[in-house]
């Protein structure tokens, strides 16, 4: 993680009546991994946020890892509304440890986990989260 940068980190999600939220808040921790965080419960939704910079690695390795990030630059822009994008994220995934980009909500048949990133170097967040980084060769 680049050290300078500063960001601020919301998921949200719904809960149906016949869910565990515990359920939800660990498919949540598996997106933020380790980090401090604020967690949130109400009746129907659960939230944690966090300014915490490691709360975004296991996002940005994953994006490296499963080569999506040419569209979660897509889908972290088109979300994009002035200091803060907003992307939908697969909830069984995330429970199986799993980070999937949702385009829809239909996409995530539980409802869809709610990642917000809010920055003043929002273009940088961005362009850290979906780098592609140099592989030198080895001899």
């Amino acid at each position: 993680m680049k050290p300078e940068l500063r960001f601020h980190v919301r998921l949200e999600s719904s809960l149906s009546p016949s869910e565990d939220p515990k359920k939800v808040i660990a498919a949540m921790n598996n997106i933020v991994g380790e980090c401090v965080y604020d967690l949130g419960e109400e009746r129907w939704s659960v939230r944690i946020t966090s300014d915490d910079p490691r709360c975004l690695v296991k996002v940005h390795d994953q994006l490296r890892d499963r080569r999506v990030r040419a569209a979660a630059r897509r889908l972290l822009t088109t979300g994009r509304e002035g200091r803060r994008t907003t992307v939908m994220l697969n909830r069984q995934a995330a429970a199986a440890g799993v980070i999937v980009l949702c385009s829809s909500e239909a996409e995530s048949p539980l409802g869809p986990i709610y990642l917000t990133i809010e920055s003043e170097q929002l273009d940088a967040v961005i362009d850290w989260l979906t780098a592609y980084e140099a592989v030198t060769a080895r001899t």
